[in-house]
């Protein structure tokens, strides 16, 4: 842990989960807990919880879950100190120094250094762009009619004609060939030693939601080969988390982002006033970009060149904003290429102008659609409408699709009532119309013993953070070696000792463990569905039922491996003699 474990306790409680989660997610209450649609994943039906007594949230539908910790760490990228920082400040809490374990301190400092090399390195093509030797590069983007103001905002630089200056620049600084090659500054030649990435090109810096440089872009000047080249993916730049702008983009506050293929076209329009333009990182748009835009905004304005490649890349991104749940426009900048273009030839009133009548994704499909076949002739017609149908397919949601085929028949003048027939002959052919499955909710019943095992396992861990009165009553015959499961037993020996002092703090349990997978599995523990019971009796023989059945997996697990294991013996003498005792007994709830 970087904090002591009552400082990361305090900033926890003082931050109760609901209010911040609210801040970030719609939440209605239904019976001890608040549920709302979650951001992890693209739902209609909330099955994203968030419960006030146990002071975490887990989604039925794709298992995320953990604190308030957790939820800050995933929704905003963000580390565990910084989630820490982040509601320390909120909580009014001065935090201490951070405290490192060996292993967290090297990934930390490792880290640390991957970013202080790139801060370096964005200085260093900072300072070359205003220098002599920058002049070629600071001349291209004053051609591109980019002001000082702008150029200083995104941090724009020159890498020089040579290829080894930033190289020497940086171990100059006391950066090791290693630190400089893994950050993709560099690459080492037998040969030639250590070279640089970035070359006689202008620098576009590339930075994380708070500001921090994680990456570069380069254009390079001339006719050089590739135009642009892009910074390699390393330990704190991932491509596909990460989009170019959404720093400055995310605090626009306009419910919208602008997605566009280039950095420059992100910066001419952040410097006509459209600062919710965001591109991606020299890949195609990603389904974890559209997640990281859903985040901030329900809309996304696709601003890609008019080209044939920028209709494609459209077409692909209106399939991934829709499964995001995010709605899509597509932007028309004829005649021109591409909002950079546009902008600089008919100023930002046009531009503006051009926003508004963003044409809906649905229809921009269906227009382009349209261009393949030959609308004159009858059965190119024909083939048109049935491929039209098949798209009307993909609305899952009745109501959607009903007033998409309503639009379609009216825009291209088919019959309503034929229009819908085809609808039905293409899902009945293909079964495309159908709910959306989503993942069960709970612990469903596995074939094997070891899963069955692992099942009841988690139901008594439920139990005894919802019930902790149970605990006294249960403890002669269930201790921390019955759970075989590893992950399990450590949840389990940390909630009993919990519970031999008269509590149960499942979020402090969840918050011991740092990696993401095993947060998720041990909120998913603590929110196993027990299921409705009708009457106290029913409840004590369910609960009866899942002692006996814990006990008698561990029973079975011990006798398996006598003779292997020198406890093993003493463990199945125990769980014989609690075996009988329990055949015979009763829990009560009173």
């Amino acid at each position: 842990m970087f904090y002591p474990q009552e400082v990361i306790e305090e900033v926890r409680a003082r931050n109760d989960i609901v209010d911040v989660i609210s801040g970030y997610v719609r939440l209605q209450k239904k019976g001890a807990s608040y549920f709302g649609l979650c951001p992890f994943h693209n739902e209609k039906s909330p099955s994203f919880s968030v419960s006030p007594g146990k002071q975490m949230y887990y989604c039925f539908g794709c298992g995320a879950g953990g604190t308030v910790l957790t939820f800050l760490q995933q929704y905003e990228n963000a580390t565990f100190n910084e989630a820490m920082k982040i509601l320390a400040d909120r909580a009014g809490i001065k935090l201490p120094e951070a405290e490192y374990s060996e292993e967290a301190k090297k990934r930390e400092n490792h880290r640390a250094k991957l970013l202080a090399v790139n801060k370096e390195a964005a200085k260093y093509f900072y300072y070359q762009l205003r220098a002599k030797q920058g002049e070629q590069g600071l001349t291209y983007l004053k051609n591109r009619q980019l002001g000082d103001e702008t150029i200083h905002k995104f941090g724009l630089g020159f890498a020089n004609k040579t290829s080894d200056d930033l190289s020497k620049y940086l171990k100059q600084k006391g950066y090791s060939d290693e630190l400089i090659g893994e950050a993709g500054l560099g690459t080492f030649d037998e040969r030639y030693g250590m070279h640089d990435k970035f070359w006689n090109r202008v620098i576009f810096p590339i930075q994380d939601m708070n500001h921090r440089v994680i990456g570069f872009g380069g254009r390079v000047m001339g006719d050089g080969k590739p135009k642009y080249l892009n910074s390699p993916e390393t330990p704190v730049f991932d491509k596909s988390r990460n989009l170019y702008g959404l720093n400055f983009a995310r605090s626009s506050r306009k419910n919208q982002f602008i997605l566009c293929e280039g950095y420059m076209d992100v910066i001419t329009m952040h410097q006509a006033g459209f600062t919710q333009a965001v591109a991606s990182l020299g890949t195609a748009f990603t389904v974890g970009q559209a997640s990281l835009l859903k985040r901030y905004a329900d809309e996304v304005l696709l601003a890609y060149d008019s080209d044939g490649a920028g209709v494609r890349a459209a077409l692909r991104a209106i399939g991934i904003l829709r499964e995001a749940g995010l709605t899509g426009r597509v932007i028309s900048f004829a005649p021109y290429k591409d909002p950079d273009e546009f902008i600089k030839a008919e100023g930002a009133e046009a531009f503006e102008r051009r926003l508004s009548e963003a044409e809906n994704s649905f229809f921009f499909e269906i227009r382009i659609l349209s261009e393949e076949f030959d609308l004159n002739d009858p059965a190119g017609k024909t083939k048109f409408h049935r491929e039209i149908a098949k798209k009307l397919c993909n609305f899952s949601e009745e109501a959607e699709r009903a007033n998409y085929m309503e639009a379609i028949a009216e825009k291209y003048h088919i019959g309503h009532d034929n229009l819908r027939k085809l609808v039905n002959a293409a899902a009945a052919q293909t079964g495309l119309i159908r709910p959306v499955e989503r993942p069960k909710s709970g612990i469903q019943s596995k074939k094997t013993p070891e899963d069955n095992a692992k099942r009841v396992q988690r139901l008594l861990l439920t139990w005894l953070v919802e019930r902790p009165e149970i605990y006294p009553k249960i403890k002669k015959y269930i201790t921390e070696e019955d759970f075989t499961e590893e992950l399990y037993r450590q949840v389990a020996e940390r909630l009993f000792a919990d519970l031999e002092k008269g509590k149960a703090d499942p979020a402090g349990i969840v918050d011991l463990f740092s990696e993401e997978e095993q947060q998720k599995e041990v909120a998913g523990i603590f929110h196993t569905g027990i299921g409705k019971l009708e009457s106290k009796n029913d409840a004590e023989r369910a609960l009866h039922d899942i002692i006996y059945s814990v006990k008698r997996n561990s029973y079975e697990y011990y006798s398996q491996r006598l003779g292997t294991d020198i406890s093993a013996l003493n463990q199945v003498i125990a769980g014989k003699k609690a075996l009988e005792e329990l055949n015979k007994m009763h829990i009560s709830l009173d």
